[in-house]
């Protein structure tokens, strides 16, 4: 039995129109019906701008590894408080891709 295989990113978008994250992702597993949510870390204030992580969960993070799969998977960011910000987006082992997300409109 081969073990699970982290997801990666392939792409990462803001969409100004719906105020989401768009994230494609690439995985394995046994079928395509991986839910992904994300855990958000705290915001944090640097020279120049805010900071926030966010970790990438995946439902079936312990499915067999089978079959390659991607998915495309849109984030809202109604609530959150660290805007504008520059967001880090995490998988594990530590995949990581950056978005910058304007002022809440």
């Amino acid at each position: 039995m081969r073990e699970a295989t982290a997801a990666n990113f392939v792409s990462a978008s803001y969409d100004a129109q719906t105020d989401e994250l768009v994230v494609t992702l690439s995985y394995r597993g046994t079928n395509p019906d991986h839910e992904f949510t994300l855990q958000w870390g705290e915001c944090r204030t640097f020279q120049g701008g805010q900071e926030i992580a966010a970790r990438v969960l995946d439902s079936q993070w312990n499915d067999r590894a089978l079959e390659p799969f991607a998915k495309t998977v849109r984030f809202g960011l109604k609530g959150l408080r660290c805007r504008p910000a520059h967001v880090i987006l995490i998988t594990e082992p530590n995949f990581r891709i950056g978005v910058s997300v304007p002022a809440a409109g």
